[in-house]
């Protein structure tokens, strides 16, 4: 949160137990002609509530523990007073009643997740042959893949991403600089890239983790090996190199058909997750259709 709501404010509501923290709810506070709202930061597909499960509970004293705790956490952010809030909640969060009870609403989302990166060849025979593993197998013994790309080369090669597609890039070179040297330096993230024999760069991949999960944030592609098995090769590259630092791996998946499908086509499973909202102003709402909030405010 520090990193990608630089120059932002943000903060964290806490609920606690005995002295010891038991919830905990990043949030973004953003405020737009005289009203605060709260909306997820770039780059980050998910936050919401945290829990942290007292040892031995039921069911029943499980959800009795999650009411108590989102009630508290949910208090913190009414007193900030919000025109808006809207929030994608961690995919472990399965429990969204406690927020439907203080008047939210709730859409169900989809990402896509290979639950178990640890042995290559099942992930591998999990591909769809025809329209992954031919491309992998066609184009591999032609590149190869590095893990030691350095941040401010990887910015870009993103902005010429971004400008080969005749688009600019919503995020600044010193932005997704600052983000990837971070996350690389704590050991969190790991910048991929797919280079030809001659050393060329033909595409690149930034993702983070933790030791349950790794999640893709960025990625980019040389537009002339875009169809000829690169994105598909660099995936396979990158969940090699995370086998040892992670378990499982996040596409960070869209709701879009066609790249749905992409994602689905890597053997990963359809993984829901909650965005949850409420509206306290309606004016606000107005101003999110007109489009008055773009990237760059969030």
């Amino acid at each position: 949160m520090e990193t990608v709501c630089d120059g932002k404010r943000w903060d964290v509501a806490l609920s606690f137990r005995k002295g010891e923290i038991v919830g905990a709810m990043p949030y973004l506070l953003g405020c737009r002609m005289g009203m605060r709202y709260i909306l997820q930061p770039q780059l980050t597909q998910y936050n919401g509530p945290w829990y942290r499960y007292p040892e031995g509970l039921d069911e029943c004293r499980r959800l009795s523990f999650e009411k108590q705790v989102a009630q508290d956490l949910w208090r913190q952010i009414l007193a900030l007073r919000p025109a808006y809030y809207q929030q994608n909640f961690s995919p472990a969060v399965t429990n969204w009643l406690p927020f439907h009870w203080a008047g939210c609403s709730q859409t169900t989302l989809y990402s896509y997740r290979l639950g178990d990166i640890s042995d290559s060849q099942r992930l591998f025979d999990a591909f769809d042959r025809d329209e992954r593993q031919k491309k992998i197998l066609r184009l591999e013994p032609q590149t190869r893949i590095v893990t030691n790309l350095s941040p401010d080369r990887f910015a870009r090669y993103h902005r010429a991403y971004w400008e080969g597609k005749g688009q600019r890039d919503l995020l600044s070179e010193e932005f997704i600089t600052r983000l990837c040297s971070v996350a690389t330096n704590r050991d969190n993230g790991m910048i991929v890239g797919l280079e030809d024999l001659d050393g060329n760069l033909i595409a690149a991949r930034f993702v983070v983790y933790d030791d349950r999960c790794a999640y893709s944030l960025l990625s980019a592609f040389d537009k002339a090996h875009y169809l000829n098995g690169a994105t598909e090769t660099l995936v396979w590259g990158t969940l090699q190199a995370l086998r040892d630092k992670t378990c499982a791996y996040d596409f960070e998946g869209s709701m879009d058909e066609g790249i749905e499908y992409f994602y689905r086509s890597f053997g990963a499973v359809q993984t829901p997750y909650f965005r949850v909202t409420r509206c306290f102003n309606p004016l606000f709402r107005v101003l999110l259709r007109a489009q008055q909030f773009k990237v760059k405010h969030f």
